[in-house]
């Protein structure tokens, strides 16, 4: 039984891979401002992806312990390794098996990508270096539910849990200031692919997590005021990426050391948007976001290969890369390689998770 999705949340999470193949797009086929200020905000996708996935992990775990129910951590990283693996070891063979075609300026040991840590130490123009967010969210797999079943397990204050929450964004803040300092800004590759310099952006999603299931009197006020949620989250996301991107301050330290962090927190407050049925983004059915959602994480692993391979030809063919039909075929062929990915490996693979680990029956709803 597939838990009922939420329109505003697909297209959050379609939002989230526009931008990022929008960013991509620019890098690596056109390498010009094809898409103006949507493409210099690309990045921003992935912090997106963050917050929803800080909530929506953050969610399974703590609805789990609001309702007593007991967090086993084979269940949870069993059927969080069937999801995220196979589609994941497909494309990094595919970064190996063609070396010549797919590598960049230098790669990372192969034990690096087996176990998530090709991130230390990552530079810009090496191999396979878009899987550095994925080296992030599979960390914080590991460590959310270790800690929240330490918590539990100590029967911990919940005024503890909300305090490590707020320390650890508070040190992402403080490790972005400290190599600002030191001459590197947030963009720099040792801060941005680094998990101390981007971790705490999943944080937000958990927060939202926590009201849900531990504050919900205060989470229902918060849902019945749905369009004022999705105004501010607007305005708060459009002032922060505005500031990070424009010359006049994103030199400024103040802008290095919390960009990141509040646009996470400006994501988190789209996303309460998007859970609110009183907000317009949660009535929202956008043609295709359901779909493009579902696919994300393929789409988010294939395209840039397929990118970096047609932006190639494009080149020794002299076809024009800002063309209006040209964005569209490469743009679907980057969808099509994640939608191929999606139905031979992940589509089996879940039915796998399914059959070994399903929810029905287990004392923990964490899937």
């Amino acid at each position: 039984m597939h838990p009922k999705r939420i329109n505003g949340l697909d297209t959050l999470r379609a939002i989230a891979i526009l931008l990022v193949l929008m960013s991509h797009y620019c890098g690596f086929v056109s390498r010009h401002q094809t898409f103006g200020f949507a493409g210099d905000i690309g990045w921003a996708g992935v912090d997106l992806f963050f917050v929803l996935s800080g909530y929506l992990i953050g969610n399974q775990i703590m609805s789990a312990a609001a309702n007593g129910q007991a967090l086993s951590l084979k269940f949870f990283f069993a059927r969080r390794l069937l999801r995220t693996l196979p589609n994941y070891y497909v494309v990094l063979a595919a970064y190996f098996i063609f070396p010549v075609a797919l590598a960049g300026r230098s790669t990372s040991p192969l034990w690096q990508f087996l176990t998530f840590t090709q991130n230390i130490g990552l530079e810009y123009g090496q191999t396979f270096t878009h899987s550095w967010s994925l080296c992030i969210e599979e960390q914080f797999y590991l460590i959310l539910p270790i800690v929240s079943l330490i918590l539990i397990r100590f029967k911990s204050p919940l005024w503890l849990a909300w305090g490590l929450l707020i320390a650890s964004i508070g040190t992402g803040m403080a490790f972005r200031a400290y190599y600002y300092l030191h001459g590197q800004e947030a963009f720099a590759a040792p801060v941005y692919y680094s998990s101390f310099g981007r971790f705490d952006e999943l944080l937000p999603g958990v927060a939202i997590a926590m009201l849900k299931n531990f504050h919900t009197d205060l989470y229902d006020r918060l849902m019945r005021h749905g369009q004022a949620l999705l105004i501010t989250g607007l305005l708060a996301t459009g002032g922060v990426l505005y500031c990070i991107n424009s010359d006049d301050y994103n030199k400024l330290m103040i802008v290095n050391s919390l960009g990141f962090s509040l646009i996470a927190i400006s994501f988190a407050i789209l996303t309460l948007a998007a859970l609110s049925p009183n907000s317009n983004l949660n009535r929202l059915r956008l043609p295709g976001a359901a779909q493009l959602a579902l696919w994300s994480y393929a789409v988010y692993l294939v395209h840039k290969p397929v990118f970096m391979l047609i932006g190639m030809q494009l080149g020794k063919w002299h076809i024009d890369a800002n063309a209006p039909l040209t964005i569209a075929l490469v743009t679907a062929a980057g969808v099509f390689g994640g939608w191929c990915l999606y139905r031979l490996v992940e589509i089996p693979f879940m039915q796998i998770r399914t059959r070994w680990f399903p929810i029905e029956g287990q004392q923990a709803r964490i899937a």
